[in-house]
């Protein structure tokens, strides 16, 4: 089965990526076929430091192959050094009605947080259809509110095959439902956007203690018995435990012997603790950028094959010499 997903370069990765796409992408690469790239066309639509997007792009290699992407087992690459996706996206535009586009939610989510309104921005669920559809991606793992983007992409690919055959792959999403919206320090959905995201690789454990000592919680005092249910703080400990670890610190949120000060630093324990490795791997790629460089460019070297062969038969189907 052929597995695609991928990440925007847009700041540094948090705990909501890795939960949500990371986690279950890293898992799936020892069972399918996994194809996973740095998406930095898309992180064009709220990008405005040039310098900062290559370094943000080469940070989110790094990130990932420390956090546990194999290239020796997935083909890893980065959006750009494949060009044929945009060549794909305007052929696939003509496919698209406008009113499929204003249902966006993410778009409407997006500008009312603030971010300006534009033709990328709207337009973004074309290109995530040309992300897929080029190399005929049969599952792609996202969160909750991606689903829609998918189900924007079977749309597009069902009427060009209407009109020319079955040329299009149609796509289906994964879903880890206790998974699908990672809460941020603010309880609303993890997102560099909305800046309430706790970073995976904090530079010391005091600044991810600060950090973690932002989360919102109630005002119940201290001795009191405390609700885990809507918490935050439990919310995000939780996703780091097993059963009998969340049991655990239920009991203990219902004991009243501590406070919501003592969960934040167990929330800090918990997330030093899982990225140890990663922090060291990170290290070292950071000490082997050539490294990094041949692995993404080995996957693009990979994929324009694959782009290439997909868009012989597109361009044949829509009358493009």
């Amino acid at each position: 089965m052929r597995v695609l997903t991928g990440i925007q370069a847009s700041g540094k990765l948090h705990i909501g990526n890795y939960f949500a796409a990371m986690k279950p992408m890293i898992e799936l690469q020892e069972s399918e076929e996994l194809f996973t790239f740095i998406a930095n066309y898309h992180s064009l639509t709220t990008s405005k430091d040039a310098k900062l997007l290559k370094e943000l792009t080469l940070d989110a290699a790094i990130d990932y192959l420390a956090l546990g992407i194999d290239p020796n087992r997935t083909t890893f690459w980065v959006q750009s050094d494949v060009p044929q996706v945009l060549e794909l996206y305007w052929i696939l535009s003509k496919f698209t009605p406008m009113g499929l586009l204003e249902r966006a939610h993410s778009y409407k989510d997006k500008v009312a947080k603030g971010i300006p309104a534009n033709h990328a921005l709207f337009s973004y669920p074309v290109l995530m259809a040309a992300d897929i559809l080029l190399i005929d991606a049969q599952k792609i793992p996202v969160g909750k509110d991606q689903i829609q983007h998918v189900e924007i992409t079977r749309d597009i690919a069902t009427k060009f095959n209407n009109e020319y055959g079955e040329i299009f792959t149609l796509p289906e999403y994964i879903v880890k439902d206790e998974v699908a919206t990672i809460p941020g320090i603010d309880g609303q959905k993890m997102s560099k956007s909305y800046d309430n995201a706790i970073d995976i690789f904090m530079e010391s454990e005091k600044k991810l203690q600060k950090r973690c000592n932002k989360i919102i919680s109630s005002s119940t005092p201290m001795g009191e018995p405390l609700e885990f249910n809507g918490c935050n703080i439990y919310n995000l400990a939780s996703l780091f435990l097993d059963e009998d670890g969340k049991k655990e610190l239920q009991d203990r949120y219902k004991s009243g012997k501590e406070g919501y000060g003592h969960f934040k630093k167990y929330l800090k324990e918990l997330i030093w603790s899982e990225f140890e490795e990663a922090r060291e791997k990170k290290a070292y790629y950071l000490e082997h950028l050539d490294e990094v460089k041949e692995i993404l460019n080995d996957g693009a070297n990979k994929m324009r094959k694959i782009a290439d062969k997909k868009m012989t038969v597109v361009r044949d189907a829509v009358g493009i010499l």
